[in-house]
């Protein structure tokens, strides 16, 4: 009787509650549901965790978080109790492969739902968060209405240990705020690496305490092209730079979200902003303005200048002490060499060095190469190793390094043939400063382009051409959103969104799960969270 009246009283609550969905984005690797028996989650509900584990109580308060923002439930937290309804815990376990990377163990975890409730395992801590942020997307946008959860269980796991987001923040300053809520996507999306590219030739962001005119000074523009270097300008001077504080601030947020910060100083061009502030650390000696238009500036660090290197190593001994990452990104893309064929300094380094052509590489590109090794050698001293964009290769690789395929996948090929490992970041592919839709008249305005979000999502980060045993040498997969055009946060997350979504399943899902009509309609869920968090996005996907 006791049993006929509890099942009784829930009807009205089941008829009103909504069903969760485990299809998320991206799509978790192995599903198993049972639609006819259910969990009800209902408002004052209990979540817990282990006690005297603040890393866990956090996740718990995330979650809780995100049940309140989402389904409008809210919900108790508890420590050591077994009796809560959503309980996470750590469950260690032996490696079935010693080679496994961090990256894809740490992701790793299992949602067991049954009809008393809802148990998260992992073996880490990173993964209980994974598994917050899948049924954080399983749950309806209901307000304060339960919610069923189909018992069953889900066993995922990241297909990449490498799992990248890039954003340029020297063509257009963004807040420290805006950031976060990048962050915030990055993690609903499982990514674990954020690419932070703070200096440029149009403007240098970060703090070197020691030389405190280079942001001052160097972040500042006197104005900004309108459009394509059209030779018209705004007239408005155009500044910001991270204090060294705010840069640790979004160092402590990401990584609370289980998100490493790459921060990318590049190197040796692309300095023109710091050639405003030193111009003695040019070829020429300058006067340089900080850059006022968009492209490749000829006006690179004079690579024959002892200045040049102790400049570097000021700048990137202080970075290291507010940057932990493992990764320090040093650029190395699009550096000119024509100021060095013509500098006296740099031709008598050329000799000093004893380089010669030798059929392959230019001296110009070898002497890249030697800058490349000293700083290598610096950050080495530091416990880091460097990652650069693929013309790193030209000159011939310095060992240890990584290489970020951006010019096509080529490079990325080449480099694992030699036991380098890479990034593939094809700009084909994975430029999300290109534009989505086709017909973009009525677009904001982007570079130019197309790499709509099928594109992005047909996606193969692992050549067909490499060696079984060199596909490993893969890390993972990175889109970039470089920012010339695109000044405002609105703008911003609608070339993020709804790419970072089918970056998303490349980096995670396996790839014979994957589908593209599917995922269009895994996406109208999406798009209604991004409603409610009020985030801008394409709403159009091709």
């Amino acid at each position: 009787m006791i049993r006929f009246l509890f099942c009784f009283l829930c009807l009205p609550l089941l008829s009103n509650a909504q069903k969760a969905d485990y299809r998320v984005i991206p799509l978790p690797q192995q599903i198993t549901a049972d639609t006819t028996r259910v969990f009800l989650l209902t408002d004052g509900m209990e979540i817990g965790y282990p006690s005297g584990n603040p890393e866990i109580e956090r996740t718990a308060g995330f979650l809780r978080q995100y049940i309140e923002e989402t389904a409008g439930l809210n919900m108790k937290m508890t420590s050591g109790s077994r009796r809560a309804q959503i309980i996470l815990t750590i469950k260690p376990e032996k490696r079935r492969n010693a080679d496994t990377a961090d990256g894809i163990y740490n992701g790793k975890y299992t949602i067991r739902i049954g009809k008393d409730g809802i148990a998260l395992e992992a073996p880490t801590a990173e993964g209980l968060f994974r598994a917050v942020q899948t049924l954080r997307k399983s749950l309806p946008l209901s307000k304060g209405q339960p919610v069923a959860f189909p018992c069953g269980e889900i066993n995922d796991q990241p297909r990449f240990a490498y799992r990248g987001v890039h954003l340029d923040s020297s063509r257009h300053f963004w807040t420290v705020e805006t950031i976060k809520t990048y962050l915030d996507m990055l993690a609903l999306h499982g990514c674990n690496q954020f690419h932070w590219h703070i200096t440029d030739d149009q403007g240098w962001r970060f703090e070197v305490k020691a030389l405190p005119e280079l942001a001052e000074k160097g972040c500042v523009r006197e104005q900004t092209v309108i459009g394509r270097n059209s030779g018209v300008f705004d007239g408005q001077p155009y500044g910001g730079y991270y204090t060294q504080d705010e840069c640790r601030e979004v160092v402590r947020y990401a990584a609370e979200r289980y998100i490493n910060v790459i921060p990318e100083i590049d190197l040796p061009g692309h300095m023109q902003a710091a050639l405003h502030v030193y111009p003695n650390l040019g070829c020429t000696g300058g006067p340089y303005p900080v850059w006022q238009v968009w492209g490749v500036s000829d006006d690179v660090l004079c690579a024959g200048n002892p200045a040049t290197i102790e400049f570097l190593k000021t700048v990137l001994g202080e970075l290291c002490s507010v940057f932990p990452s493992k990764l320090i990104h040093i650029g190395g893309d699009e550096c000119p060499k024509k100021r060095w064929k013509s500098c006296p300094k740099c031709q008598a380094r050329i000799r000093d060095l004893g380089l010669t052509d030798d059929g392959q590489h230019s001296v110009e590109n070898q002497l890249q190469t030697a800058i490349n090794h000293e700083i290598e050698t610096y950050l080495k001293s530091l416990g880091r190793d460097i990652i650069g964009w693929d013309e790193v290769l030209e000159g011939g690789l310095t060992e240890g390094a990584t290489v970020m395929s951006w010019r096509g996948i080529q490079g990325g090929i080449e480099a694992a043939r030699q036991h380098h490992n890479v990034i593939m970041a094809p700009v084909d592919y994975c430029y999300i400063d290109y534009y989505q839709v086709k017909e973009n008249w009525n677009a904001p305005i982007s570079i130019g382009g197309y790499v709509p979000a099928s594109k992005t999502y047909s996606f193969e980060p692992v050549p067909n051409d490499l060696k079984e045993d060199e596909k490993h040498y893969i890390l993972g997969a990175q889109v970039n959103l470089w920012c010339e055009y695109i000044a405002y946060p609105s703008h911003l997350f609608y070339m993020l969104l709804p790419r970072l979504d089918a970056i998303s399943e490349v980096q995670w899902t396996d790839p014979r799960q994957k589908d593209f009509n599917d995922f269009k309609l895994r996406l109208r869920h999406q798009f209604r969270l991004y409603d409610r968090l009020n985030v801008n996005y394409c709403k159009t996907v091709e």
